[in-house]
Order: structure tokens, then sequence, then C-alpha cells
């Protein structure tokens, strides 16, 4: 087994309430398997995973003060034809362990949401009841990341999102850490995250870099 990418310490330091200096320095890290980068947010500092050298990201302008999620340096860092994902705020959970509360669901493989978690994350499992599902998976460096989906007739009905929530969190053993990337214009579901006892740690944009130099087609 390879070992876990550094980024990951900074993942499950941040569960513990252990986070960067606040200085407003960026750290660069090596990029993440399969051609993916990022870049991370925590309050006054950024973390980078990314084949640029810091030179280069020092001269892109990128700081812990929210110059490493610009637009500018963002299209420096996946190039002219790279792909840029979405602003997420990056959440953490604990699971509660016990009977899990959601069997696992089969026939979902065409699903966006599978296919998006299967595209970005590794060991993609899918549980969930009426209500709906959830992925489960091994997600940004490695850490243990949580999707939601509702698909149940009401689905905006109060207190449905955070309760499918809470029982994927019995998926979980007691007392690990679990993270969620959640876009925070979905305001619904930021607060299903939250009630459901996500506490949010930075924010993240993933990469999927082409610093080829061609121009785009």
């Amino acid at each position: 087994m390879s070992d876990p990418h550094p980024l990951l310490g900074y993942f499950l330091a941040a569960a513990d309430d252990a986070f960067p200096a606040v200085d407003g320095a960026v750290t660069v890290l090596p990029p993440l398997p399969d051609g993916l980068e990022c870049s991370v947010a925590f309050t006054g500092h950024a973390v980078l995973a990314t084949g640029l050298t810091p030179a280069q990201v020092a001269a892109g302008g990128a700081d812990g003060f929210g110059g490493s999620l610009t637009p500018d340096f963002l299209r420096l860092l996946a190039g002219e034809r790279g792909w840029i994902g979405v602003l997420d705020a990056t959440l953490v959970a604990r699971g509660t362990g016990g009977a899990p509360a959601l069997p696992e669901r089969a026939g979902l493989d065409g699903h966006h949401r599978v296919r998006h978690a299967r595209a970005l994350r590794r060991d993609v499992r899918v549980h969930g009841d009426a209500r709906g599902f959830v992925t489960l998976a091994a997600g940004l460096a490695g850490r243990p990341e949580l999707g939601v989906e509702l698909d149940a007739p009401g689905a905006g009905a109060p207190g449905l999102g955070r309760g499918l929530l809470r029982d994927a969190l019995t998926l979980v053993p007691a007392g690990e850490p679990v993270f969620a990337a959640v876009s925070p214009g979905n305001a619904r579901s930021l607060r299903s995250f939250l009630a459901a006892g996500f506490r949010p740690i930075g924010s993240e944009v993933i990469l999927r870099p082409d610093r080829s130099g061609r121009a785009p087609a």
C-alpha cells in the first residue's frame, strides 16, 4: 500500500481543530494521484497539491488570505486547457458507528451523483433508502468522504436531508472523521449538513490540469 498523500494530514488535523498557522503563507505539496490537483484554503493559510513549483505559485500571486482561490490563480494551476471544479466548503463530522442505518443501493451506476463520485474518488459505495442515497468513498487525498442525493417525493421537506445524513454517519466507525465538500450556494444542502453535525474547516477546489500551453479548441 502506498503512503498517504501529505494533504490528508492537514484534513485530519483540522478535524481535531488543529489548523495551520494564520500567517498568510502557502504550503505546496506534490500533486494528487490520478492526475488531480487542488487548492485548499484554511483560515489564513493555503495548502496546494500541484505540479507547479513554490516559485511558480508565488509568482502567480497565491497567498493564504484568499489569493489561492482567485479565478486567475486557479487558471494558472489548471493551465489553458485544464478542468477546474467548483468552489466547495470543506466540512467534517464524526461517525456514530453501531448498526448501519442505511442498506446498500444498487442500480445507480448511471446517476450523475454516482458518476461524479467515481470520477474523483475511489472505492465508492452507495447506500440509501426511499429518501435518497449517499456515496461513501476515499476522496480528496484519501480522506473518507460523503455525498448525498435526495430522490424521494417531496425531497424538499424539512429535515429529510439531515435525517439521511445522520443515518449515513452510522456507516462510519464511531469517532472517526468523515468529510464532505458542499457548494456554499447550495444553501439547502449546506444547512442539512450543518444540522446533521458537520462543521466547516475550510474551502477547496479540485482541478485536472493541462499545462501543455495549447490554446483551447
